[in-house]
């Protein structure tokens, strides 16, 4: 696990070790083990190394094949490298270290892009090909490690980082008017776009290719993996689904245990991450784990339920785990917003800060971590949204109720409000057209609800669970902690995307409807209603751990911000982002703002994900990373 970086300049100027540099010591966090450089007049590549695999210098990097034609500089882990190694090793190549980056080099050199489709695990890649003069750039299947790039007509530059690209001297590091109205339709950013105007993110499952030979060289993008979730033509029997199920999942879980460095696991009081630590244990004698509770001296309501400590500490004991806590206060988000800001670069996805205080914890102890990312999204584990666009007339009215839903901050009104001041910079951008635009590479067939259900698998798992994916390579990098995701092991996302819905979900009634934002707990709501979601896996994961722990309500890992955003830190939300010269107001309307703000205050509406929103961005414009 590392981070990397790159420059290709068009007209022959040669990059500046200086500037190449700077780009790797912007990450360093990502790799604090060692640096490497490689410079070769007019390219030069990059390197931060995080020691998993083959900890001495023969996996230093960029690494250079044994002909001196190809350089590499990859940041990730492939899992199967051990088998890949054998298949190369017959074909008569020669490995000088036991790390994954050169089998990596060696399956690229010998099978191309197609290798691609080899690895199972996680990676971002740059391989330069000094005889071709072509430059590949390439992402794993799930977008589980970002890479960034900003390409003009004179030079392309790339990094795992927004913040290794400011290193360039002439970039203009202004902030992205329409990604910005992205964000706050959807609290996410669904296309290849940043908050950074000119920086793009390569999308997962693709790959980007450019040839300096040509007279006009651009990077040309193409997808070599896509999520597809279908319902199986011939099903097997549920017993059938059950056992392949158990055995892909502790599969999956043993494939990711190879590491030369301690290897640990987020516990919290739910299932997903609670299976891998029962699967991990088996492995080793009293494997460390890590909770993130919350003090709820101050919460109310739903939130009064939000700590899983009790839990993780009763599966810990079950599991003879070595066990660490840490408990957050209201303090604790005011305290790491600037450095949180910093490390994300953008907002993404959820209040994001548990996720840093989890993996600082975590990093004092293991240089790797397993987490349960990717079970909700593959198994259907938020059953209150799919319910909402059962049944529909057509696919367009299946876009319209689905879009209503992820209006996650406000109202098309509200925004028009807020955004004012900037609104001819947005003009032209119509985010139903973005949301729709996430399927048009996936079969637009609708005749069933189980239909449906599964074009929402994709979209969620195209978008929401790929901005969990960026926050928490973020977060965990930050700390220089490798974060790996089980639940994306390649043969079990097929099975998943294979499995029946009516093995997922028992209700297909289409009647229920929860509202995200609404005042009090909308999870209750639902499970009263339903009992539903994760079915299979919950079968699965009665084998695995305690009953009451497969069978309990979805629980999401956030703190109780909205009760402390009304009390204990109401001081420092209004004076961030109610002040009159907050930073937000040179994009913001400011009496929208208060409106919208002073609605959560009064306990109208439950506007914690705004609230956590704006304060976010404020951070980011403090921070001085980006302007106006």
């Amino acid at each position: 696990m590392c981070g990397i970086v790159g420059q290709l300049n068009f007209d022959g100027e040669p990059v500046s070790a200086k500037i190449l540099k700077k780009m790797t010591d912007a990450i360093l966090h990502r790799g604090p083990d060692g640096e490497g450089h490689w410079i070769d007049q007019n390219i030069g590549l990059g390197h931060r190394r995080l020691a998993i695999i083959d900890t001495s210098s023969a996996g230093h990097q960029p690494m250079i094949s044994a002909d001196h034609r190809f350089v590499l500089t990859y940041n990730g882990e492939v899992y199967n490298f051990r088998e890949l190694r054998t298949e190369l090793e017959a074909k008569g190549y020669e490995f000088d270290s036991q790390t994954d980056s050169e089998v990596v080099l060696y399956a690229l050199v010998e099978w191309e892009e197609e290798a691609l489709l080899k690895f199972n695990g996680m990676f971002a890649l740059a391989l330069w090909d000094r005889k071709q003069k072509t430059l590949l750039l390439a992402r794993d299947r799930y977008g589980i490690k970002p890479l960034y790039y900003f390409q003009t007509y004179k030079t392309c530059i790339f990094a795992s980082e927004q913040k290794a690209i400011f290193e360039q001297p002439s970039f203009d590091r202004k902030i992205n008017k329409r990604a910005l109205l992205e964000y706050f339709t959807f609290q996410n950013i669904f296309t290849d776009q940043t908050l950074t105007k000119g920086i793009s993110i390569l999308p997962a499952g693709h790959y980007a290719k450019l040839n300096l030979s040509e007279e006009k060289p651009i990077l040309r993008k193409t997808c070599y993996w896509d999520l597809k979730f279908v319902e199986p033509r011939n099903p097997a029997s549920r017993e059938e689904y059950v056992e392949e199920l158990d055995r892909l999942f502790r599969q999956s879980v043993q494939r990711q245990l190879v590491s030369d460095v301690e290897l640990g696991a987020y516990l919290s009081g739910g299932m997903d991450s609670g299976s891998i630590t029962a699967i991990a244990s088996e492995s080793f004698e009293y494997l460390k784990s890590f909770t993130c509770g919350f003090d709820l001296s101050s919460a109310s309501g739903l939130e009064a339920c939000f700590d899983e400590r009790s839990t993780a500490e009763a599966l810990s004991y079950a599991f003879k785990t070595e066990h660490y806590e840490v408990v957050l206060k209201a303090g604790d988000m005011e305290r790491c917003l600037p450095s949180l800001a910093w490390h994300l670069e953008e907002p993404r996805v959820g209040q994001s800060y548990p996720n840093f205080y989890a993996a600082k914890l975590a990093s004092k102890f293991v240089k790797v971590v397993l987490s349960g990312a990717g079970g909700d999204e593959l198994f259907a584990g938020y059953p209150w949204r799919y319910f909402r666009t059962m049944v529909n007339e057509n696919f367009e009215d299946y876009i319209d109720k689905y879009y209503l839903y992820w209006q996650r901050l406000a109202s098309n009104s509200d925004l028009q409000n807020l955004f004012s001041p900037i609104r001819k910079d947005v003009d032209g951008v119509w985010t139903r057209d973005i949301f729709r635009d996430v399927f048009l590479t996936h079969d637009e067939s609708f005749e069933k609800p189980e239909d449906y259900i599964n074009h929402s698998l994709y979209f969620e798992s195209k978008t929401f669970l790929h901005g969990l994916l960026v926050v928490e390579d973020k977060l965990s990098m930050a700390h220089g902690l490798e974060n790996r995701v089980p639940f994306l092991d390649n043969d079990l996302t097929e099975f998943a995307m294979k499995c029946p819905v009516s093995l997922k979900l028992k209700n297909f009634s289409g009647d229920v409807r929860i509202n995200e934002n609404t005042v009090g707990d909308k999870q209750a709501q639902f499970f009263q209603q339903t009992q539903d979601g994760k079915q299979i896996l919950r079968e699965v994961m009665n084998r695995i751990i305690p009953n009451e722990v497969a069978d309990a309500k979805k629980q999401g890992f956030s703190g109780p911000d909205s009760s402390w955003f009304k009390g204990d830190s109401i001081e420092f939300v209004k004076r961030k982002i109610l002040q009159k010269d907050a930073r937000i107001y040179s994009l913001f309307d400011r009496r929208t703002v208060n409106d919208l703000v002073g609605e959560h205050l009064s306990g109208k509406t439950n506007r914690r994900l705004l609230i956590w929103s704006l304060l976010n961005l404020e951070a980011i414009l403090e921070s001085e990373m980006i302007s106006v």
